[in-house]
């Protein structure tokens, strides 16, 4: 998503590729870690706070072991960077959401008024339809905010797995039509390591995952229509769209032999020679530079 709109993506990606595995073993395992330390598996405070459905970041764990070690002013903040990371996080989502759905519009997966953009390129219709979806948000009003909170991870967590298996399969089908046409991978702008093993690894374990998301209601006494409708939902919708398409527009899947893997090279092999990076404008520009180059 971002390498569609990313300036120089053949040299800006690799590196911004390199970068996640050091940020998010810092930012969540470290985490994880520091927080499993300062507070228990057991705690009775996370206990009340999810049972409670109390707002904010009561129920988080950073904000417990801030409590437990008597820092007074931190959980204040912790609630605060709260507040921004939802705002951050749903003004990406609707970004990343749009611009997908604008893509469907424009290969005929969707309406064609989605196609629709304002005179500096946004498409309003997408990023409406998208902000109506967010509405649901609104069933919080007549349940508990935790009981909402829980549909929402479980709905997300399966469209997100679901996502995730789909990018390790389309790589492995990438991976097979390299070795069928001839194609090096060293001929590419970036290559991971360990492929395609590391793909068959996360395919195997996002379907996996995908497939036990909602186990806990197969245990006795805890059937729910709820939990179970919001944790399995997307596995049966995306089947359906999948197939519905191929039937409905007779579409195949291509062999490993006749990909396209040369479409529209010659163009970004062009851009990339000519590219002329734009220096940093102000200071926030110079300051992004300096910690994310």
């Amino acid at each position: 998503m971002a390498a569609g709109e990313a300036e120089n993506p053949r040299v800006v990606m690799p590196r911004a590729y390199n970068k996640v595995f050091g940020r998010l073993t810092a930012f969540f395992v470290l985490g994880s870690l520091a927080v499993g330390i300062n507070v228990p598996y057991n705690s009775q405070e996370i206990s009340d706070a999810i049972e409670n459905g109390k707002p904010g970041a009561a129920a988080s764990p950073y904000v417990i072991a801030m409590n437990r070690l008597r820092i007074r002013v931190l959980p204040d903040i912790v609630n605060a960077l709260v507040f921004s990371a939802s705002f951050s996080a749903g003004n990406s989502y609707v970004y990343c959401a749009s611009r997908s759905l604008y893509g469907l519009a424009l290969e005929g997966r969707a309406p064609r008024f989605l196609t629709r953009c304002m005179k500096n390129g946004v498409p309003i219709y997408c990023i409406l339809v998208v902000l109506l979806i967010s509405l649901i948000s609104f069933l919080q009003v007549s349940n508990g905010t935790a009981t909402v909170l829980k549909w929402f991870v479980s709905i997300i967590t399966a469209s997100q797995l679901i996502n995730f298996s789909v990018i390790a399969f389309t790589y492995i089908r990438f991976k097979r039509a390299c070795d069928a046409q001839g194609l090096a991978r060293d001929e590419l702008p970036y290559k991971g390591r360990w492929q395609p093993f590391l793909a068959w690894y996360a395919l195997s374990g996002c379907v996996t995952m995908t497939l036990v998301n909602g186990f806990a209601v197969f245990i006795h006494g805890n059937w729910q229509i709820t939990s179970f409708f919001f944790s399995y939902t997307m596995v049966g919708v995306f089947p359906v769209l999948y197939f519905g398409w191929k039937i409905l527009k007779g579409t195949r899947i291509i062999k490993s032999e006749d990909v396209d893997l040369h479409k529209d090279v010659e163009g970004i092999e062009e851009y990339t020679r000519n590219f002329v990076p734009s220096p940093p404008g102000n200071i926030y520009e110079k300051v992004l530079n300096f910690l994310f180059d």
